[in-house]
C-alpha cells in the first residue's frame, strides 16, 4: 500500500505547529490584478516576462522581508514560474525552507473549465507527471489545485470532490501532499446547502483514502461556525486551511476566529495594503501587522 514519504520535519511543522499558509500562487490572469493591487499599473510592463520579472520581485520583497518566517508562517504556496526562480542565489523552495523555515507548496492546476451543473472543475493536466516530478526535484513538500462551488447543486459538487480526490491520487504517487481546494463560491446563493453537499462528499472520498495515505483541505470560510470540525479531527486530513475567498483581510479573520482548528491560506487578503511605493520599513511594518492579525485569527 502506497504511503506517503515527505520530509518528516516539514510535515510535522505544518500538522502541528502555530502558524498559517501564505498563498503567493497568483498566475496568469490573475497576475495584473495582483500587481495593481501592489501600486503597479497595468501599463508598466510591455511583455508577459516583465510582467512576471514585476510579480517575482514583488514575492522576493514578501519572502525576504524581516517579516515573513516559520514563526508565524507554516507554508507557502508558490506558482511554478516562482518555484523555478531563485530567491538570493538559491532556489525559491529551498530559501523558503533552509532561510526561513518556511515549507513549500506549488500550485499545479491550470485554471478552470466553463460552469457546468453549478460548479467550475479544473481544466484537464496533460502535464502534471511532468510538473510533479519537477516539484520534486525542487523540494516541494505539497501541491494545491483548485476548483469552484457556484451553485447548490449535489451532482456538481459530488463530480467536484471525485476530481479533487483523483487527482490528489496522483499528487500522492509522486510523495507530494495534495492541498484540495474545492472552493464554495462566498456569493453562492444557497452556500449553507452547498457546503452540506460539500462536507459529505470530502467525508465519503476520505473514507476512500488507503492507510498511510492523507490530503489537507483548502475550504471556504463557512456560514454555520465551526462546521467544517469533523474535517478536522480526521485522521486523514493533516490540516485544513481556509482561504479568505474575496472578504477583507478583517472579515476573514473575524470568521476565521470562529472556525477553530482552522488555519488561514490567504490570498489577497495577506497583501491588502502592501504597496511598491512603500519604503521597506513601510512595507515591513505592514506586512508584520498583517501576519501578526492572520496569526492570531489562525491560532485562536
Amino acid at each position: 500500500m502506497k504511503t506517503i514519504d515527505v520530509n518528516r520535519e516539514q510535515l510535522q511543522k505544518i500538522k502541528n505547529d502555530p502558524g498559517f499558509i501564505a498563498a503567493l500562487d497568483q498566475s496568469g490572469g490573475s497576475t495584473p490584478k495582483a500587481l495593481r493591487q501592489y501600486g503597479i499599473a497595468e501599463g508598466s510592463w510591455s511583455s508577459d516576462a516583465e510582467m512576471f520579472d514585476l510579480v517575482h520581485a514583488m514575492r522576493t520583497r514578501i519572502i525576504t522581508s524581516p517579516a515573513f518566517d516559520g514563526k508565524r508562517v507554516l507554508g507557502a504556496i508558490l506558482f511554478e514560474m516562482t518555484m523555478e526562480r531563485d530567491i538570493e542565489g538559491q532556489p525559491t523552495a529551498d530559501y523558503l525552507w533552509k532561510v526561513k523555515r518556511v515549507v513549500p507548496f506549488l500550485k499545479v492546476d491550470q485554471g478552470l473549465a466553463p460552469e457546468k451543473d453549478g460548479v467550475q472543475l479544473m481544466k484537464p493536466m496533460p502535464s502534471l507527471g511532468a510538473l510533479l516530478e519537477k516539484a520534486r526535484s525542487k523540494n516541494i513538500f505539497g501541491t494545491k489545485m483548485r476548483s469552484v462551488v457556484k451553485q447548490a447543486n449535489e451532482a456538481g459538487i459530488r463530480e467536484i470532490v471525485r476530481q479533487q480526490f483523483e487527482i490528489g491520487a496522483q499528487i500522492i504517487e509522486k510523495n507530494l501532499v495534495p492541498i484540495l481546494e474545492p472552493e464554495v463560491d462566498i456569493h453562492c446563493p444557497e452556500k449553507p446547502k452547498a457546503e452540506e453537499f460539500l462536507k459529505t462528499n470530502i467525508l465519503e472520498g476520505l473514507d476512500t483514502l488507503p492507510d498511510g495515505q492523507f490530503v489537507m483541505l483548502k475550504l471556504t470560510l463557512p456560514t454555520r461556525d465551526n462546521f467544517y470540525v469533523d474535517l478536522v479531527k480526521h485522521s486523514k486530513v493533516l490540516r485544513v486551511v481556509a482561504l479568505s475567498g474575496g472578504y477583507s483581510r478583517d472579515e476573514a479573520n473575524q470568521l476565521l476566529r470562529k472556525n477553530h482548528g482552522v488555519v488561514a491560506s490567504f490570498s489577497r487578503a495577506l497583501v491588502e495594503g502592501l504597496s511598491a511605493q512603500q519604503s521597506d520599513a513601510e512595507f515591513n511594518a505592514m506586512l508584520d501587522r498583517s501576519i501578526q492579525s492572520i496569526f492570531d485569527a489562525s491560532n485562536n
